[in-house]
């Protein structure tokens, strides 16, 4: 099932890396967020989803890495993006979410991977800044969207 799943996320994450724009804001507090192009991010009956032990985990090392990168002002992006996806790595690892949860878990955690690639790669200082206040944004629509 692990592998069935990675091999859907991967071919997910190779579409979106593809086709997807990059967005420098992601409206947060609608009841519908649109993360990947059209495929919108929902709650059922305006509840959140129940995500597993080690997403949770995970997505609160990801936001901690985050907010301390931005409070010390740093500039090593290529050594966040690292770290990130260390995290990212450990919570697809671990996943053992199904369904429809399972589904809306990757239209965050997709732009969140890609974001990461701009970190490690050689862009320019604004596409870096950006990228991360995109995986800050998409972090904070996990939250909204996710529970444990």
């Amino acid at each position: 099932m692990k592998d069935k799943a990675l091999i859907i996320f991967i071919l997910l994450s190779i579409f979106c890396f593809n086709n997807c724009k990059n967005q420098d804001h992601f409206p947060i507090n609608k009841d519908r967020l649109i993360i990947i192009d059209t495929i919108p991010l929902k709650k059922v009956n305006n509840t959140k989803w129940n995500a597993n032990k080690a997403t949770q985990i995970g997505m609160h090392k990801i936001d901690s890495t985050v907010e301390k990168f931005q409070s010390l002002k740093r500039q090593d992006f290529k050594n966040l993006g690292a770290l990130l996806s260390k995290e990212t790595s450990a919570i697809v690892k671990n996943c053992d979410m199904t369904g429809e949860a399972h589904d809306q878990l990757h239209l965050v955690l997709v732009p969140i991977l890609e974001q990461i690639l701009v970190l490690k790669e050689d862009h320019d200082i604004t596409d870096k800044n950006t990228a991360v206040k995109n995986i800050e944004n998409l972090v904070e629509a996990y939250f909204q969207y996710f529970n444990y």
